[in-house]
C-alpha cells in the first residue's frame, strides 16, 4: 500500500520531462486534476498497466486533466519503455540517485497511481493493478473532461481484477 492515502495532501514536485522541459505539479494543478503514475521499466505489472493508462490518456488526456508517468529509470531505458508500450502521455524522470518524488509519496511498490484534485488532495491512491481503481480513474477522467466515460477494457481481453505491484 502506498504511504500516501486518499485525503492526504500530495507533495509538490518539479521533475524533468523526457524532452528536457520541467513539469511542476503545482502549475499543473492550477489547470485541473493530475494523474501521477509512478513506474519502473522492469516491473511486469507496470508493463501490463501502462497500455491501459494510455487508453485513458487517448480518450481524455488533453481535456482538463494532466496525466504523467514518473519513471524511476534513466532516460535511455525509459525511452525504450515508452516506445515499446506505445506511451504518448508525458513522462517525467525521477532522480535515480535520490528518488525525490518517489520518496515524497512513500512508494514501496510500482505501479503507484495518484489522482490528485486541483486542491492538492489525493482522491485515488492505487498500488499494483486493481481493475476497479483503473475504472474509477477512467470515470473521473471522463467526468473531468465532460465526456462520457470511454471503454478502456475491450471485449475478449483477459483483464484480471488484481495483480500485486
Amino acid at each position: 500500500m502506498a504511504a500516501l492515502t486518499v485525503g492526504t495532501r500530495a507533495p509538490d514536485f518539479t521533475l524533468p520531462t523526457m524532452d528536457g522541459k520541467q513539469f511542476s505539479l503545482k502549475e499543473a494543478l492550477a489547470r485541473g486534476p493530475v494523474l501521477a503514475a509512478f513506474f519502473k521499466i522492469s516491473c511486469p505489472v507496470c508493463q501490463f498497466a501502462f497500455p491501459y493508462l494510455e487508453r485513458i490518456y487517448e480518450a481524455y488526456g488533453h481535456r482538463n486533466v494532466a496525466m504523467v508517468g514518473i519513471s524511476q529509470n534513466e532516460r535511455k531505458a525509459t525511452a525504450s519503455f515508452i516506445k515499446e508500450y506505445g506511451i504518448t502521455f508525458p513522462v517525467l524522470l525521477d532522480d535515480t540517485n535520490t528518488y525525490p518524488a518517489s520518496n515524497a509519496y512513500g512508494l514501496t511498490n510500482v505501479p503507484s497511481l495518484f489522482w490528485i484534485a486541483p486542491d492538492g488532495r489525493i482522491e485515488i491512491s492505487s498500488v499494483g493493478w486493481n481493475r476497479n481503481e483503473i475504472d474509477e480513474i477512467n470515470q473521473k477522467a471522463g467526468a473531468t473532461s465532460g465526456k462520457k466515460p470511454a471503454s478502456i477494457f475491450h471485449p475478449g481481453e483477459n483483464v484480471p481484477e488484481f495483480r500485486a505491484g
